[in-house]
């Protein structure tokens, strides 16, 4: 890396600030083994943005994330029950979307692999859970969660609509995404709609057959999105890379983190055209455990590993990083998702993770 990085560190809510944490430890080692050159900014967005600014994405935080070379984020959201405050009310959506539409982050990878040491932690068993290997590529710009969402009044009776509307131009170029992904591993793509219901699920199999025939070296399969659920589940295997529209991706994303056995053990990026990328882990704010220390790290450091990786073609450092993890694990050390009842709190996980990478135990 010839000049010096720069990262936004947005935490966040919740347990943001305490995983941020164990992922800002795990950098300075890295950068310390090394000799990189990375800043990290510090920016507000949620909750703690609202106390200040008054809005839950201040333009100060869009400003910093445009002057850095990539986006390193936590989590927003605040407890259930006070969601209907202003300090609460739509921050998530406010937050994630609206850096997504900002940075036109529109393709999303999320990496669903369980290793050894944490097989035990998932609900299925044992030889189901060996075998998940997948990457989804979810859209994260345009679909339900960006079309129109109105209330409205039928026949005297409260009725709502969502509208989900999608363009060829957005569909061809996440597909397209899918398609190379697949081509560095092993040439398989599923193609996850619904397309025996929905219209945009069959302008969507159309522009995927369309895209298929520039990659003859690629297997093809068209799968609806409740069947390939279930195929997630009992056979994870039959998958390797996943393609498929906005809410479609975050529902089977969020099933793969049941599969590997924590949503903590999860990370994902969010990358434009440029190749410009938000990286965070697949988890929420968790506010119930907030300030106990229990939370995993894991998705965080990881979704750290990928940013080195996609963002500053750090792969020897990432590779670091991973295997530090697993070794971390393979040693018994655990979080409390993970192990209840042996466990390290998350900022001592993380500290393993460190001497790990630093003693080269790889």
């Amino acid at each position: 890396m010839e000049k010096c990085k720069t990262i936004a560190m947005l935490e966040g809510d919740g347990i943001g600030p305490e995983i941020m944490e164990s992922a800002r430890m795990v950098l300075e080692r890295i950068c310390a083994m090394w000799g990189h050159q990375i800043a990290c900014r510090e920016g507000l967005v949620g909750g703690a943005a609202y106390e200040k600014y008054g809005e839950h994405l201040p333009e100060e935080t869009v400003a910093l994330c445009r002057e850095t070379d990539a986006i390193l984020f936590g989590a927003v959201g605040g407890p259930v029950d006070e969601q209907d405050s202003p300090k609460w009310k739509d921050s998530e959506k406010k937050v994630i979307l609206g850096l997504r539409k900002r940075f036109d982050l529109f393709a999303n990878i999320r990496p669903l692999r369980s290793f050894p040491p944490v097989y035990s932690a998932s609900p299925l068993r044992e030889k189901i859970v060996r075998a998940c290997d997948v990457v989804i590529v979810r859209e994260l710009v345009s679909g339900i969660y960006f079309g129109e969402h109105r209330r409205i009044a039928k026949g005297g009776k409260r009725a709502a609509e969502d509208v989900n509307y999608y363009h060829e131009d957005e569909i061809r170029r996440i597909v397209q995404v899918g398609f190379r992904i697949a081509s560095g591993r092993s040439k398989r793509l599923a193609v996850v709609d619904k397309a025996n219901v929905l219209e945009t699920s069959r302008l969507w199999r159309e522009i995927a057959e369309e895209v298929a025939r520039e990659h003859p070296d690629i297997a093809v399969e068209f799968l609806y999105v409740d069947n390939a659920a279930m195929q997630l589940v009992c056979a994870p295997e039959s998958f390797d890379v996943i393609v498929t529209e906005n809410m479609f991706g975050d529902i089977l994303s969020d099933l793969g983190g049941a599969v590997v056995g924590s949503l903590g053990l999860l990370p994902s990026a969010s990358l434009n055209e440029e190749g410009f990328g938000l990286y965070e882990p697949v988890h929420g704010s968790a506010p119930d455990i907030a300030g106990t220390g229990v939370a995993n790290p894991t998705a965080q450091i990881l979704s750290l590993a990928l940013l080195l990786d996609y963002s500053f073609g750090l792969q020897e450092e990432a590779r670091a990083i991973e295997r530090a993890v697993v070794q971390t694990w393979q040693d018994g050390i655990y979080t409390k998702d993970v192990s209840p009842d042996s466990f390290v709190l998350g900022k001592e996980f993380a500290k393993e993770v460190c001497s790990r990478i630093e003693k080269h135990i790889l």
